[in-house]
C-alpha cells in the first residue's frame, strides 16, 4: 500500500493536531509514555487521542532541556559532595596519624634514620675501639681462658649498650615535653597552658 505524500507548502502548523501514535513516532517514545507526558501536562491533549502538535513539541523540548539541566546540577552537586567527603576523610586520616606520632606509635622516617644512624655509629666505634683497648690487657695474659673472658666481657658490654632502646629518642620535641616535677610525658601544648 502506497502512502500519499502531500507536497504542498504549509505556512502555519499551529492548528495541526495529531494522534498519539503519530506523536509517539515523532518523539521516539511509546504510546504509554505519550499518555504519561499528557497527564504531566507536558503534551497538550485537545481531545481523546488527539494532541496539539506545535505546543506539544515545544513543551517536550523544554521538558528535555530542564531534565538535562537538572541532571547537570545534580552531577555537579554529587561531584562537590564527593570531593568534600574525600577532603574530610583525608583530614581525619591526617589527624589520626598526628595522634599516633604524638603517642609514639608512628615515627617519621627521618627521626628513625637519625636515631638508628647515631646508635649504629656508636656501636661501630666501640667495636673498632676494642682492639686498641684490649691489646694492652691481653699482652700480659698467657692464660687463654682469661683472654677469652676479657673479650666476652667487652663484647657483652657493647651489645648491652646497643640493646638499650630508648623510645624517647623517636619522639619529636614539638609533640611532647617532659614535666620536670613528676617526670611524666605531657603534650607540649598542655604543658605550655599549665
Amino acid at each position: 500500500m502506497e502512502k500519499n505524500i502531500i507536497s504542498e507548502k504549509v505556512e502555519d502548523i499551529t492548528a495541526v493536531t495529531v494522534s498519539a501514535s503519530v506523536l509517539s513516532n515523532l518523539l521516539s517514545v511509546t504510546d504509554r509514555r505519550i499518555r504519561d507526558l499528557a497527564q504531566e501536562g507536558i503534551l497538550v491533549r485537545i481531545s481523546k487521542g488527539r494532541y496539539d502538535l506545535t505546543q506539544s513539541i515545544k513543551n517536550y523540548i523544554l521538558h528535555l532541556k530542564m531534565n538535562n539541566e537538572m541532571k547537570e546540577v545534580n552531577d555537579n552537586d554529587l561531584d562537590l559532595k564527593l570531593e568534600q567527603a574525600k577532603h574530610e576523610r583525608i583530614k581525619t586520616e591526617m589527624a589520626e596519624m598526628k595522634l599516633r606520632v604524638m603517642k609514639g606509635k608512628l615515627h617519621d622516617s627521618e627521626d628513625v634514620e637519625k636515631v638508628m644512624t647515631d646508635m649504629l655509629t656508636n656501636f661501630k666505634g666501640k667495636i673498632l675501639n676494642m682492639p686498641s683497648k684490649l691489646s694492652p690487657m691481653l699482652v700480659a695474659r698467657a692464660n687463654l681462658s682469661e683472654v677469652k673472658a676479657i673479650l666476652e666481657k667487652e663484647c657483652m658490654a657493647t651489645l648491652v649498650e646497643l640493646s638499650k632502646y630508648d623510645p624517647m629518642l623517636f619522639y619529636r620535641s614539638e609533640y611532647i615535653d617532659l614535666d620536670e616535677e613528676d617526670g611524666v610525658l605531657v603534650e607540649e601544648n598542655q604543658h605550655k597552658d599549665t
